[in-house]
């Protein structure tokens, strides 16, 4: 059986923020490596996909290994092909994802590209800085995404830039299974 994930005294500590940003390819993976090291170590882990709904590899696996997981819906449009309409649901789906993934006890909380969600509206902004600033001791938060906002930044105590400098898509190749998702 596996140590808990955290120590008693360890969960009266805030947990740290972490921030995976750039233009480069590797933000969400990583946060996903974070949250299967932290499912090994027996800890709980929550993950919200932002303006995501496509599946992806590590999703069934992340379930399967007891994560919860909350996703757009399957064929979700860009933000910037919706209607009014459109983006208003999906900004609906969004903060009913995250009120739920908010009410789920856990150590580890992945808020995949929530710097876009934040950026394009497409949530209840004070709901999720709330999730930050105000998150439980002992809770680790993930950020990921383009372009953060300041108070994101501001809050990190982990800051990564993924910086592309080279991606076979400027050769044609289209995302591979496996690799891109």
């Amino acid at each position: 059986m596996n140590e808990p994930c955290m120590h008693e005294k360890d969960k009266k500590e805030l947990g740290l923020v972490h921030l995976y940003w750039g233009e480069g390819k590797g933000k969400t993976t990583a946060a996903m490596g974070l949250a299967l090291r932290a499912l090994g170590q027996g800890c709980r882990v929550v993950v919200v996909q932002f303006l995501k709904g496509a599946d992806s590899g590590e999703v069934a696996l992340l379930r399967q290994l007891g994560a919860r997981v909350y996703r757009g819906k399957a064929g979700q449009k860009f933000v910037f092909q919706m209607d009014e309409g459109e983006k208003a649901a999906t900004r609906a789906l969004q903060t009913e994802n995250l009120a739920a993934a908010l009410a789920c006890p856990c150590e580890l909380l992945v808020l995949d590209e929530a710097c876009a969600a934040w950026e394009l509206d497409m949530v209840d902004r004070p709901l999720l800085e709330q999730a930050v600033r105000s998150r439980p001791a002992g809770r680790e938060v993930v950020l990921t995404g383009r372009c953060p906002a300041p108070w994101m930044e501001a809050l990190a105590d982990y800051s990564t830039e993924m910086r592309c400098c080279k991606h076979p898509y400027e050769k044609g190749v289209k995302a591979r299974r496996g690799v891109e998702f």
